[in-house]
């Protein structure tokens, strides 16, 4: 029987991940992945006798009567976290000029987030989609589960049509009971999301991971036939043009501008992730890591 190039591809791509984001874990767990992202909420411990600096507001007024000292209720926090990643499968995703498309990229940031989560004991989650939800991989913990969502990150097929970020963003809602950090990987070409956000943020920490393909920036050439993946509908752009540049410069700017600003009114967290040209090592951590000084210098959302 003749093994699958295909799938022998596949799993070395994955292997390839693990061993690349394995290396980039202790960077990020040093960079605060603890404390940027809390648990779901706080659980009783004990009750103990008031010492100064406790805060008064916690006494526990009957067994304070009871035992005629002051006792106060003591909590810790839920450090079990659950991380949900929405990824979008869009024809978009596929392609690009850079080093990996912005599909293999989105790979790579899951899996330093994910392999960083089984160091905390946390679960991780996957919702693919395009047009609709194309698939859902329930939350677990345990490194082969991580595999399988990078697994599944790479070889789900690319969706035909527009992306359409609302539907998975109603989904993740639905299917969460508990508070969770979820992580929409998109680059937010897509409209009508803004309301779907919104919502979803007041029940969970919210992040848009923002992928930035090379092709946002005009390539230094002379004309080139450009194709839209999600519709197919072909331009000729003239880049040695310098008002062609600058038109599409202005456009991509403003559509920046615009993402961003709804994403802040929507109370959802940016990390801005480029997809590199040409490989360098910390391609994949260096937004990881500029985020989480983001969080850490604004304190973190509750």
């Amino acid at each position: 029987m003749t093994a699958d190039p295909t799938l022998a591809a596949l799993l070395a791509e994955v292997r390839r991940i693990e061993v690349q984001s394995s290396r980039l874990v202790t960077e990020i767990m040093a960079g605060g992945y603890s404390s940027v992202f809390r648990g779901p909420g706080i659980e009783f411990r004990e009750v103990r006798e008031y010492v100064d600096g406790d805060d008064p507001r916690a006494v526990d007024w009957s067994v304070t009567a009871r035992v005629g000292r002051p006792f106060v209720k003591e909590y810790v926090e839920e450090r079990e976290r659950t991380l949900l990643f929405l990824l979008d499968l869009s024809a978009s995703s596929a392609g690009g000029f850079g080093i990996w498309s912005a599909r293999q990229m989105a790979a790579r940031v899951v899996a330093c987030l994910a392999l960083s989560a089984v160091k905390n004991d946390d679960k991780v989650g996957l919702v693919a989609f395009g047009e609709r939800v194309e698939a859902f991989v329930p939350p677990r913990k345990g490194l082969r589960h991580v595999l399988r969502v990078v697994r599944d990150g790479l070889a789900l097929p690319e969706c035909a049509g527009r992306t359409a970020i609302a539907p998975a963003l109603e989904f993740a809602s639905h299917v969460l009971r508990r508070r969770a950090i979820v992580f929409c990987i998109s680059d937010f070409l897509a409209g009508d999301w803004r309301l779907a956000a919104t919502l979803c943020a007041r029940r969970h920490d919210l992040i848009a991971v923002r992928l930035a393909t090379p092709e946002l920036t005009p390539p230094d050439t002379g004309p080139m036939r450009l194709r839209d993946p999600e519709t197919g509908k072909t331009s000729l752009a003239d880049w040695s043009d310098p008002r062609v540049r600058a038109e599409y410069e202005a456009r991509v700017a403003a559509w920046r501008a615009r993402t961003t600003a709804d994403l802040r009114r929507a109370h959802v967290d940016l990390m801005e992730v480029p997809v590199p040209r040409e490989y360098h090592r910390d391609a994949v951590a260096r937004p990881i890591l500029q985020f989480f000084r983001m969080r850490e210098l604004r304190g973190e959302k509750r």
